[in-house]
């Protein structure tokens, strides 16, 4: 007789026989069979950032890169902006620097490291890796330093930012031995075999106003950094160009004559023909909207397209094709640092809409990767905190003031998930092209699943999600499982919805303070995890060798269970 265990806290609760009787009727049925294997569960959620570099080391930041750490496997890699951008070290929003690059009155350079190291090295004693994105401009190298910092705040035109960082370099010689130095120390400082397992980019969005040259320039500054690159360390991985969204025209058209000029043409350095690059990277991004004067519409669509385009023309190159592929930033919209205050249709950060969309987007990244056989190796969530910033603003964050929002739960869950993806199908109401093309705006909502299987472990992501943010009653899911053969199987299920794994939910039954007690925070923090949930025994069946779970999704919500036999 096979049997059924599940767990709740670790601590087993019951064991119920085959054949248990549940005669309600299933809103959808999704099935998932664990030997029909689709590709690798390639952790390609394991990648974040964010453009202040100095919360890395400040109070909450360590806090948060520990629990990013401890969620994965794998090692994480972070990117992070301004790292060579000249300042105090002081934190802005939208701002960053470590002052590695100063001259002397005669023009004699001066690198300084102690910054830059802090950052670097927060990262590798939490087991996680940096994406070193080169940039931005030295004040002392920039061909326009006036204005150099600016004052931006949400608000303000976005415009404001770029300032005397964004500006070529008025010495490219100069620019490559700034880089060939820096690449040299991190060699010597923290070994040739751990810089070997970085990757090394250069720039943010050259197409747009983070870069104030022509497209020519820019094309120059890659070939000098490639060359300071490889002269330091043949073996390191150097790779761009972080374009915007390719689905826009103008985008497609930069990221396409980049990729021309890496691969046929003339190099600004040697002479030769084509540029160095060992992974290709552009960036993904969805347009929230308001509904009437509350309500947030998500445009999945969006975002997906840019995904799909970007590989697309990945695809198109032969020579190119098998190179990794970093989505260097893939998130909902495209201003973290703009509160929901200035920007209502950000409202969607704080509570579930953001996790189940990151849920329902992860897994069509995959499908469109399947789709145009790319390698597919990573999606950076341009989303980190904000140092001492009110609660709850309405940032594009992970956590506020130390407290861990729902998304961060969904990347718990991706954390447990490992092996090989396996076949989802039943009553579809969006497949990924839909998804694509159309978004999720029908009057079905997208009640969907991502499934994997390692040894004799099964995991299975369900999110019932909407571009339309209305929380509607939970639909009864019936999943079911094929292919475990097994004579016990041990279940956990964890969940985010309003009231589980939510601490924005908890926050506002508080009476949203922006002071809170030590008690209150207390329970905000711990209402902020990932929360394990009891299975009533009537949810629970196996039939035919077919292991059926009922559960009921509501708007909004995201479940994960964990699936294990043998000798587990």
């Amino acid at each position: 007789m096979i049997k059924i265990v599940f767990y709740s806290a670790m601590v087993c609760l019951f064991i119920i026989s085959c054949g248990t009787k549940d005669t309600r009727k299933a809103d959808l049925t999704i099935r998932i069979d664990i030997n029909k294997k689709k590709g690798p569960m390639t952790p390609v959620w394991a990648w974040f950032g964010y453009d202040e570099p100095n919360y890395t080391y400040m109070k909450d930041g360590k806090k948060l890169l520990s629990e990013i750490a401890e969620l994965s496997l794998v090692p994480v890699y972070v990117r992070v902006h301004n790292l060579l951008t000249t300042g105090d070290g002081k934190p802005a929003l939208k701002w960053g620097s470590t002052n590695a690059y100063t001259e002397d009155a005669h023009g004699k350079p001066i690198y300084n490291w102690t910054i830059s190291d802090s950052i670097l090295s927060t990262f590798l004693k939490r087991g996680m890796r940096p994406m070193v994105e080169i940039g931005f401009m030295p004040e002392a190298l920039s061909t326009k330093p006036k204005p150099y910092q600016h004052k931006w705040k949400p608000g303000a035109p976005y415009e404001d930012i770029y300032t005397g960082w964004a500006y070529p370099p008025k010495d490219y010689k100069k620019w490559e031995e700034l880089v060939y130095q820096w690449v040299t120390h991190c060699v010597s400082k923290y070994g040739k075999g751990e810089v070997e397992k970085w990757y090394w980019e250069l720039w943010n969005e050259p197409n747009i106003g983070y870069w104030q040259g022509t497209i020519e320039e820019y094309m120059k500054l890659y070939d000098y950094t490639a060359h300071a690159v490889k002269r330091a360390l043949p073996t390191i991985r150097f790779g761009g160009p972080h374009t915007t969204g390719p689905s826009w025209d103008k985008a497609e058209k930069y990221l396409r004559t980049v990729l021309d000029h890496i691969v046929s043409g003339k190099n600004y350095v040697t002479g030769e023909t084509g540029s160095p690059i060992d992974f290709i990277a552009f960036h993904a991004k969805g347009k929230p909207t308001l509904q009437g004067d509350t309500i947030v519409q998500m445009n999945i669509g969006t975002h997906l397209r840019d995904i799909s385009k970007g590989f697309e023309i990945v695809a198109s190159y032969p020579s190119l094709k098998g190179k990794p592929i970093v989505i260097g930033e893939s998130d909902p919209e495209g201003c973290a640092a703009c509160s929901v205050s200035d920007y209502p249709s950000n409202a969607y950060r704080n509570g579930t809409l953001y996790s189940s969309y990151t849920a329902a987007a992860f897994a069509r990244k995959y499908e469109l990767a399947d789709h145009f056989e790319i390698n597919f190796l990573g999606a950076v969530t341009w989303a980190f905190e904000f140092e001492d910033q009110p609660w709850f603003n309405g940032y594009r964050d992970l956590a506020t003031n130390g407290v861990d929002k729902p998304v961060l739960n969904v990347f718990r869950m991706f954390g447990m998930m490992a092996g090989d993806r396996v076949e989802v199908s039943g009553d579809l109401a969006y497949s990924t092209m839909t998804a694509r093309d159309s978004s999720i705006r029908k009057k079905q909502r997208d009640i969907n699943a991502l499934a994997a299987v390692d040894g004799k472990k099964a995991t299975v992501m369900v999110w019932n999600y909407h571009d339309l943010n209305i929380i509607s009653p939970a639909a009864a899911v019936d999943l079911i499982v094929t292919g475990i053969n097994a004579d016990k199987v041990h279940i956990h299920h964890y969940r985010i919805d309003q009231e589980n794994s939510n601490s924005f939910t908890q926050w506002k039954k508080m009476g949203s303070p922006q002071k809170v007690s030590s008690e209150q925070y207390a329970q905000l923090e711990h209402s902020g995890k990932l929360k394990e949930l009891r299975m009533e025994k009537e949810e629970l069946r196996m039939e035919n060798g077919e292991l059926k779970i009922r559960v009921g999704m509501e708007g909004q919500a995201v479940s994960l269970f964990v699936i294990e036999w043998g000798e587990n």
